[in-house]
This record gives C-alpha cells, sequence and structure tokens, in this order.
C-alpha cells in the first residue's frame, strides 16, 4: 500500500527557511518521479517542485525558482524541500505526490509565513 507522510512544515517569519519531508513506502522509490504541490486557502493546488528518478533532473515553478531546491535520498525513501527566503506568498499546504496506477497524495504539512 502507497503511504505517504509530509512533516516539517511550521511557523516561520519573512526570509526563514523551512526544510520539509516526504517519507515514502509501499512502492519502489527509486523507480519515480516525485512532486511537491501546496495549496493556499482558496486556491487552486499547484505543483512547486518535481524530481526526476535521475537525481540531477528537477524543475521548479517560477514564484519558487531559485528559493526551493527539491532532493531525494533513495535508499531512505525520503523526497525533500529546502524553503530559503520564504515569503508570505508561500503559506499553504505542502503535499508531495507519486503517481502509479493513480495518484497518491500525503496528508500534507502546513507552512506559514508570516511576520
Amino acid at each position: 500500500q502507497v503511504h505517504l507522510v509530509e512533516s516539517g512544515g511550521g511557523l516561520v517569519r519573512p526570509g526563514g527557511s523551512l526544510r520539509l519531508s516526504c517519507a515514502a513506502s509501499g512502492f519502489s522509490f527509486e523507480d519515480y518521479v516525485m512532486t511537491w504541490y501546496r495549496q493556499a486557502e482558496g486556491k487552486e493546488r499547484e505543483m512547486v517542485a518535481r524530481i526526476f528518478t535521475v537525481q540531477t533532473m528537477t524543475q521548479y515553478s517560477d514564484p519558487v525558482k531559485g528559493r526551493f531546491t527539491i532532493s531525494r535520498d533513495n535508499a531512505k525513501k525520503m523526497v525533500y524541500l529546502q524553503m530559503n527566503d520564504l515569503k508570505v506568498e508561500d503559506s499553504a499546504m505542502y503535499y508531495c505526490k507519486v503517481v502509479l496506477n493513480k495518484e497518491h497524495w500525503g496528508q500534507g504539512t502546513q507552512v506559514t509565513v508570516s511576520s
């Protein structure tokens, strides 16, 4: 059974940093693309960052490019999102996703950026 568990969210001041983690289980982690999404209150869920099975291949949405870094540890079955220079508009619930036969999502971790 596919299971994704996000952690690492919290309250941080503008300009601060957080590192989100997503623990995966129930599938061959190293064979799948992993993606971070976020959903702010009242807004649609949007892709934030994606990492391919070749770990040097990554994609970022324009709002986070240069500030966020996605990485993965295949041995630990973990995917990370290092978020630097956080802005108020980064506040959202953050989710990780994997697509096997269907989309699988974690429960999310809340990030709040506020002074």
